[in-house]
């Protein structure tokens, strides 16, 4: 849910694999610019194509990231992975398709044109919930708030299974398997070492610092990547939900479950990109902000905490125990890991499987998508609370965020009476918070808030008062007495202190 939305090839990962002879990092670049096109076609309601602006205030900028989009094009289309083609915008184009683009920089260079190029963006939280609704349907048994505590063996000391805590109950259950995969991401040597705990570790975090600002910064549909900044690290601005992200990546880590950006972090990004816009980058702008950590698989041998020249690619192992461990990779390769994973546990099984399906499967909400569903939404819901048709940036939300699924919710909404925004400045309403205590496996205020609609990514203070009527209406559904109400309203407050401004 903390990444940087995008579902990319990696372009800093060709200009390694070039300049550094790199077969390993092209042959991730390949595999991902394949997996972005599978992605977008997957999941047509939650990714998008987005055009990126790289801005060029050097003159011998044009020609290096110009030859540097072209191979990153030539690789994609090799791959029969192509989107659209890059290309150089003069100066006066890239300001009128991004027109908070500063013209000149604070050291006085000015704006020599722009190299454009195309990736994918997504709503990776949304993505992950729609891939546990998807398994379902499939057969698959989900099981949300739920932590391994200890890892089963046969008489043999192969693991068979494990203990398995409710984090909702307390309630501690036993479940066995035939081969247990440990895909839990920068928590993958906690669970390895509960097998063994003289396990070397083998994963590595890399941190990623982000900011929300408001929707002026950048256009609605354009983002902006700075390769390199005063200190040589990357920067960007993306527009994403009606608001725009500002963020940089790389950074060491620390393994923790909520991990927090630092008041460094914060001033580093406010003043990285105001060289670069011309809109006057104000700290009380900033609506929320948030870090994510992602797993880099290194070898335990060594003792480097330089992230970024870490190879990104996913790792599957298979250790003398029998436990199966997938890590490493991203959010964009995640179904190729999840295929190598799988064919990983069948054969250590035994268990007899047909090919992998999962390339051309679309998963929850995208089989019904269209680009003007949200139309259909709009004329088709009869509004509970007033007379007229539903608000066009509530049915564009419902349409973007459950795909087809999105008339379950009107439904609701119209038998219910929950038409009403949770907050007024954003599209949510109140029948979605019903719909995902029923349909997809949410619980807790705050799941809801960060990981079903977003709204604690996007804007603290409109969350802080959504609460008490999320709270309301989870608790009608879920049958909460006062004091569970109560309790729930306490512990969505002190969660959203993670997503304030560090002091």
């Amino acid at each position: 849910s903390r990444s940087t939305k995008l579902i990319h090839g990696g372009v800093r990962y060709l200009e390694k694999a070039f300049f550094q002879m790199d077969y390993g990092q092209l042959k991730l670049v390949f595999e991902a610019l394949h997996e972005r096109k599978t992605m977008l076609h997957n999941a047509r309601h939650l990714a998008d194509l987005l055009p990126i602006l790289t801005p060029c205030y050097n003159l011998y900028e044009i020609p290096y990231y110009w030859a540097g989009m072209k191979a990153y094009d030539l690789l994609a289309y090799a791959s029969n992975s192509g989107l659209a083609l890059s290309r150089f915008m003069p100066a006066s184009e890239a300001n009128r398709l991004f027109p908070t683009l500063a013209k000149s920089r604070p050291d006085g260079k000015s704006l020599q044109g722009t190299v454009l190029y195309y990736d994918g963006q997504f709503d990776d939280a949304r993505m992950n919930v729609a891939l546990a609704c998807t398994s379902a349907l499939a057969g698959a048994a989900v099981a949300n708030y739920t932590k391994v505590v200890a890892l089963t063996k046969d008489v043999n000391g192969i693991v068979n299974g494990a203990r398995v805590k409710d984090m909702i109950s307390g309630r501690e259950f036993d479940i066995g398997a035939k081969v247990v995969l440990n895909a839990t991401g920068i928590h993958a040597d906690a669970i390895r070492q509960l097998s063994d705990k003289t396990r070397p570790s083998m994963v590595t975090a890399s941190a990623g610092v982000h900011v929300t600002l408001p929707d002026y910064y950048s256009p609605t549909s354009t983002g902006l990547i700075v390769p390199k900044t005063k200190d040589g690290r990357v920067v960007f601005m993306l527009p994403w939900l009606g608001a725009t992200i500002a963020g940089t990546t790389d950074s060491p880590g620390e393994i923790t479950m909520r991990p927090r950006a630092t008041k460094e972090d914060l001033d580093f990004i406010l003043d990285a990109i105001s060289d670069y816009v011309t809109v006057q980058v104000r700290k009380e702008d900033v609506l929320s902000v948030w870090s994510g950590l992602r797993g880099l698989a290194t070898d335990p041998t060594q003792s480097s905490q330089d992230t970024e020249n870490v190879c990104r690619d996913h790792v599957v192992m298979r250790e003398e125990d029998g436990l199966v461990t997938v890590t490493a990779g991203k959010w964009t390769t995640y179904r190729r890991m999840a295929q190598d994973a799988v064919d990983t546990v069948l054969e250590t099984g035994g268990i007899s499987g047909g090919p992998c399906v999962t390339d051309n499967l679309p998963i929850v909400g995208a089989v019904g998508w269209r680009a003007d569903l949200y139309t259909e939404v709009a004329q088709n819901y009869v509004v509970p609370h007033r007379p007229g048709a539903i608000d066009t940036k509530v049915a564009e939300h419902l349409a973007r965020a459950y795909g087809d699924r999105a008339a379950r919710i009107t439904k609701i909404a119209e038998e219910s009476k929950l038409g009403k925004r949770l907050v007024r400045g954003h599209p949510q309403i109140e029948a979605e918070v019903v719909y995902c205590a029923k349909h997809e496996f949410c619980m807790t205020p705050m799941d809801f808030l960060a990981h079903r609609t977003r709204l604690a990514f996007l804007d603290v203070r409109a969350t802080e008062q959504a609460i008490p009527r999320v709270v309301e209406l989870m608790g009608q559904t879920l049958g909460w007495g006062y004091w569970r109400r109560m309790q729930e309203t306490r512990k969505a407050l002190a969660e959203l202190k993670n997503f304030e401004c560090p002091v």
